[in-house]
């Protein structure tokens, strides 16, 4: 495997975990009394809250409720659409090789 085809696996492994972890945040908040500090939901907090946290100082909530991990899970899987996908830039940087 090539520099090209090994960079494309991580994109697509980083960029789909981060939106299984938006879509399990977004599931968080219908269960507020929920603890996020103990351990299996830490593992879904730790890695999204930094992004969440400056986003929502860009997009408030909209009617109390927070809606930036829902516009993570968009532009998360723009992102992995518009590289990795079929017509994507880096699948069709690959095919020119």
């Amino acid at each position: 495997m090539d520099l090209i085809n090994i960079s494309a696996l991580a994109l697509s492994l980083g960029l789909g975990l981060m939106t299984i972890l938006f879509i399990f945040r977004i599931v968080l908040t219908w269960y507020p009394q929920v603890e996020t500090d103990k351990f299996p939901l830490n593992l879904v907090v730790i890695p999204t809250e930094p992004i969440l946290k400056i986003s929502r100082k860009i997009i408030p909530p909209l009617g109390g409720v927070d809606i930036t991990p829902i516009v993570w899970v968009g532009i998360c899987t723009l992102l992995r659409e518009m590289l990795l996908g079929q017509q994507g830039l880096i699948t069709m940087a690959m095919r020119l090789q």
